[in-house]
């Protein structure tokens, strides 16, 4: 359970560090509190940092709050020996490290600048990655019958 929680909660982090983005990116924020680099007002301004229109971030906020959907069921008492929830975690969160790879590929290679935003936001989801295959192999280890039985 212990690490459902921490998933639910860095995905609790994730989920306002895009909302920020988001909101930043609909123009109802001003600049980003980025320090003096000025690359995430570079990413944020490139043709990058949106898909059919819509900010990247807001696949962020979708994302981290499918995650936090996940972990928080996972908690419940009726779902906390199921496999389905451990699962979800894996599916959900190693869809968005891919997601997150072909962005930092787009910052280092095509835009040639680092967002501090999306590289916490990396870093999120590769500890919930690490956490969630962490909780699946545990489930699936609590679920098989042991030889002495």
């Amino acid at each position: 359970m212990t690490r459902r929680m921490t998933v639910a909660l860095l995905a609790l982090l994730g989920l306002l560090l895009s909302v920020y983005l988001t909101l930043h990116q609909m123009g109802l924020l001003g600049s980003l509190a980025c320090g003096d680099s000025g690359g995430c007002e570079k990413v944020q301004a490139s043709r990058w940092a949106y898909v059919a229109g819509v900010p990247v971030a807001a696949f962020g906020v979708a994302g981290y709050l499918a995650i936090l959907a996940a972990a928080l069921a996972g908690l419940q008492e009726r779902w906390q020996d199921s496999p389905a929830p451990a699962r979800w975690l894996v599916w959900l969160s190693g869809a968005g490290v891919l997601f997150t790879l072909y962005l930092m590929a787009l910052e280092a290679f095509v835009i040639h600048a680092w967002c501090r935003w999306c590289l916490g936001s990396a870093a999120l989801i590769a500890l919930i990655f690490v956490l969630s295959l962490l909780d699946r192999r545990a489930t699936r280890a609590a679920g098989q019958p042991s030889l002495s039985s």
